[in-house]
Formats: structure tokens, C-alpha cells, sequence
């Protein structure tokens, strides 16, 4: 009996150890597309049955309702590592870069002290809101990134978002081609985080 329980804990502290959760917007929840032929997915099978990845993303998610529901997310999953792809809904509605930062700011330090590492995914947007806008609304993930010594992808859709072979109709979500070039674009960052995982005792 004592030795199925401890069985038990070991295989409870691996899953935790190999457990991403995914907290975005549409460009994370595959709209417009299969969901299988999402990112996430495509990381999923990139990473195999040792990990387990959650996919809790949201279309139309911004700062504000994502640093809401994050807490029960935290608790009900028990992540390793967060990946947060949220701000772009912020952008497009022209919502206060300093509010965004500060939602953002509140979703790292949750995570963090739920013992999770973080992993910043960027995003930028149209020129047409103006460079004094455009320029706070990039420097927000900089800004978090520095501030609390966390990776960060500064472009989710680097060599994606100016190819409209690569966008739909709406020139705002990438795809079903574009997905894999997503992940190449995340992993890099991911990949390092999961090492350093990989070398805890």
C-alpha cells in the first residue's frame, strides 16, 4: 500500500513537472481554423504524451478578463510553465497600454507564485494607431521581460502578419499554414525553458 502511495506522488510531481498551461486570445485558440490545426496543438505533438499541454485561450480575450480567470486556472492545472498570449484585443481596441501592463504584471506574479515559470508571447499592431500608441503598446512586453527576468517572444506572428497568403480574410488571424510558423516562432524560447526544467534535481 505504502508503496503504490508513493508510486502516486512520483507520477503526481512528473505531471506537474511536465505541465504547460496556455493562456491566450483567438491567435492561440485557432479561430477561423481546425482546432487541431492550431499552434498549440501542433506544440502538443511536438512534445509528446511527457508533457502535458492546456489550451486555455479565449477568442476576443483581453488583459483584464485573462488576469480574472487565471487564478482557477492556476489552481485546477497546476502549470510549470505559463505561456501568456494576451494584449492584442487591448490593442485593437485602443485600450490604455499602462492598464495592460499592469494586468500583465498581475498574471507573471500570480504565476510565479504558484511556482510556475513564464514564457511572454508578443504581439504588435497596425501603424494606422498612431507611433506615441504603438510604441507604448510594444514596449509593455520589453518592459515586463526586463522587469522580471522572463523570456519573451516579442512578434508572435513575425513573417506571418504582412503575408496575406499567411492571414485570412480579416487580416488579423494567421491561417491554417501560418500555425507551424508560430510554433518555430515560440519554441526557440520554449525549448530553453524546458531545458532548464529538464536540469532540476
Amino acid at each position: 500500500m505504502v508503496a503504490v502511495l508513493c508510486f502516486a506522488a512520483v507520477n503526481a510531481v512528473h505531471a506537474r513537472a511536465n505541465t504547460l498551461l496556455v493562456v491566450g486570445d483567438s491567435l492561440s485558440a485557432a479561430h477561423g481554423i481546425e482546432r487541431d490545426a492550431g499552434w498549440v496543438n501542433l506544440l502538443r505533438q511536438r512534445l509528446g504524451s511527457q508533457h502535458r499541454v492546456i489550451n486555455a485561450s479565449i477568442s476576443g480575450d483581453t488583459t483584464s478578463s485573462g488576469a480574472a480567470r487565471l487564478p482557477e486556472l492556476l489552481e485546477r492545472h497546476a502549470p510549470d510553465i505559463v505561456l501568456l498570449e494576451l494584449g492584442g484585443n487591448d490593442g485593437l481596441r485602443g485600450l490604455s497600454p499602462q492598464q495592460m501592463k499592469l494586468n500583465l504584471r498581475d498574471m507573471i506574479e500570480k504565476s510565479q507564485t504558484a511556482d510556475a515559470r513564464v514564457l511572454l508571447l508578443g504581439i504588435e499592431i497596425p501603424p494606422n494607431y498612431g507611433a506615441s500608441y504603438t510604441d507604448a503598446f510594444r514596449g509593455v512586453f520589453r518592459q515586463l521581460s526586463e522587469e522580471y527576468d522572463i523570456p519573451l517572444v516579442p512578434f508572435i506572428l513575425d513573417g506571418i502578419a504582412l503575408q496575406d497568403a499567411m492571414m485570412q480574410d480579416d487580416g488579423i488571424h494567421p491561417t491554417a499554414e501560418a500555425q507551424p510558423i508560430i510554433l518555430d516562432n515560440v519554441w526557440p524560447k520554449l525549448k530553453a525553458l524546458l531545458s532548464d526544467d529538464a536540469d532540476k534535481p
